[in-house]
């Protein structure tokens, strides 16, 4: 009988000492100097064993902005599209606003250059989808998900890389409130009026 794997052994070992090595070395390394063998050094792990578990530099970026942001941001589900929306939004000002913000904002951009990258953005765009969907299903009318980038989550990365002054949570719920208007009014219900 094959022994007991242990949960959270060596794997989770060596998954969390080359992230936390990624992260160290991005504070402190221009990006062009990132690579594989930086990696290693800094960790402690060979590697041969980051190259079979990760296969390049920009699908490692891209697990540690995937598990990271992933499971630190979820999508909200607070029974409207509004609260949702807010919930959301409020929570990507507060991840850009925090000491971490630059270094996912750029790991992101690292990431998404190979088709490796597009793990973290083809993930949550399909959370945000479900999100909207979820919305519609109640009889509300969403926005698609090109607006919601556009109007509400682009102005919040935008406020950091372009003026280093991410914006509040008060900022992230009138882009909301933005958005909301630009879309279509519900029909109306009830008997219609009486001509005149």
């Amino acid at each position: 009988m094959p022994p007991a794997r242990r949960p959270g052994g060596r794997t989770a070992r060596v998954r969390a000492q080359v992230h936390e090595a990624v992260l160290d070395l991005l504070k402190e390394e221009a990006w062009d100097n990132l690579s594989i063998p930086l990696v290693a050094e800094r960790s402690g792990v060979h590697q041969a064993t980051i190259y079979r578990r990760w296969g390049s530099l920009s699908a490692l970026v891209d697990d540690i902005v995937t598990g990271r942001l992933t499971a630190g941001s979820p999508v909200p589900d607070t029974g409207t599209l509004r609260g949702d929306l807010e919930a959301y939004a409020v929570k990507v000002a507060e991840d850009v606003a925090s000491p971490m913000g630059m270094l996912y904002v750029r790991a992101a951009m690292v990431g998404s250059k190979g088709p490796e990258g597009e793990t973290y953005l083809l993930q949550r765009a399909v959370q945000l989808n479900a999100m909207l969907e979820r919305a519609a299903a109640r009889g509300e009318r969403p926005p698609d998900l090109l607006e919601l980038m556009e109007v509400v989550i682009a102005p919040l990365y935008y406020h950091l890389i372009f003026f280093n002054r991410p914006v509040g949570a008060e900022h992230a719920r009138m882009l909301v409130d933005r958005l909301l208007r630009l879309a279509p009014s519900p029909p109306a219900s009830g008997p219609a009026a009486p001509e005149s």
